[in-house]
Formats: C-alpha cells, structure tokens, sequence
C-alpha cells in the first residue's frame, strides 16, 4: 500500500526510510569528516587521556600543607610534577615519591592526585613510607 499525497507515510515508506538508513549508518559510516565514529571516538579519548594525565589534583590535606607551608608551585614546577606523575604510573608504581627542585610530593598515581607535599627541608629524616618507587624530575 503506497499513500499519496498525504502527510502521513504508509509503513512501507517508514520501513524503507529507518532500515535502509540504518543499513547505511553502519560501524564503518563515515562522519562528514572522512572519518568514522570509532576513529573519532579514539581520538577524543586519547586526548581526554593526555589533558588528564597531565593535570595533577591534589587532595584537601595536600592543598592544606602547602598553603601552610607557604609552597606555591610555577606552572614549570607543575608540568614536571605531571610529568613525574605520569612516568611512575608508566612504570607501575601506584604511590610514588615525586621530587620537583627542593619539593617532595607524594602522589598516587592512579588518580593523578597528591596525597601529601612538603619541603624537603622540613623532612628531618628524610623517609618515606607507604610509597613503592620515587621519581626525580
């Protein structure tokens, strides 16, 4: 059954508009960029995953001890904090020992965040505990 000149479409005609535009809108469907979901997908994510990697949070209490320790970080300190972050969990370590300059920061690497931060000079002993690797930047 085929309706003319009607505003309503028979069954047919809504078959044929949603099931071949779904043949058409496959996997391997191109975006009007050339490119298909899944590549554009990929790319997104791997960009989410590089900004992320390098923006390193810090916790409340690690907020709290460089306020009180008067640290403020530079942006160069802060991109090779990130850096440091990132090559420990490359390298499997979940709760690393960051040295940046004169400052030591633990950071657990999974989540990218700092746990603890203080100045070197502050560390009577120099130990660390509950860390599994330590990076140098």
């Amino acid at each position: 059954m085929n309706v003319k000149n009607s505003q309503f479409l028979s069954m047919e005609q809504l078959q044929d508009q949603y099931l071949n535009r779904q043949q058409k809108v496959g996997s391997n469907a191109k975006m009007p960029s050339g490119m298909s979901f899944e590549e554009v997908l990929q790319k997104q994510q791997a960009k989410e995953t590089q900004a992320s990697a390098a923006q390193v949070k810090f916790s409340k209490h690690a907020a709290g001890r460089l306020s009180d320790r008067n640290i403020e970080l530079t942006d160069e300190q802060m991109e090779r904090l990130g850096a440091g972050t990132k090559k420990a969990g490359e390298k499997g370590i979940r709760e690393s020992l960051v040295l940046v300059d004169e400052l030591a920061f633990i950071v657990n690497t999974k989540n990218n965040m700092v746990i603890t931060a203080m100045d070197q000079t502050e560390t009577d002993e120099n130990i660390f505990t509950n860390i599994d690797g330590a990076v140098i930047i």
